[in-house]
């Protein structure tokens, strides 16, 4: 059986289209090189959602059209019920980006807010915006079940 190709790590178009950060051997965590590539992640990611939602806008007043169906009418109001709805989560996730932002400019990006320890470059370049580390992720989802 031929040996299986290993998938290279796409860049991480979700996040800025930035690629991933490689760490070196021995580098200090969350170092001055590190503290920069997320920056511009975090600051290309929010470009981007600002971007759309700028056309989102722009989009909604260009189709500003009366509908003299009521099909018509009733599925373009569903239309743009779910793409404010997408909106309104991608204006939440730039205030997150932004606190994340803020984060690196106080040095605290990067640690854990309840226990302090690294939370990671793998968990960072998933979710720039992490401010728990896994284990503490996973005791407040935990906690969170319990509370449901």
């Amino acid at each position: 059986m031929p040996a299986r190709k290993r998938a290279e790590p796409a860049t991480n178009a979700l996040h800025g289209g930035v690629k991933p950060y490689v760490r070196k051997k021995g580098e200090k965590y969350m170092n001055k090189k590190q503290l920069a590539h997320f920056r511009t992640m975090l600051s290309s990611w929010k470009a981007d959602l600002l971007d759309e939602l700028s056309r989102t806008v722009t989009q909604m007043r260009d189709e500003q059209t009366l509908h003299s169906d009521p099909n018509d009418r009733a599925s373009r109001e569903t239309d743009i019920s779910l793409e404010l709805r997408s909106r309104d989560r991608e204006s939440k996730l730039i205030k997150k980006i932004d606190e994340a932002l803020e984060r690196t400019e106080s040095s605290d990006y990067g640690y854990c807010e309840v226990c302090g320890v690294e939370i990671g470059i793998e968990r960072l370049e998933a979710r720039p915006t992490a401010e728990l580390c896994i284990d503490c992720k996973t005791l407040d989802e935990i906690r969170e079940k319990q509370m449901a």
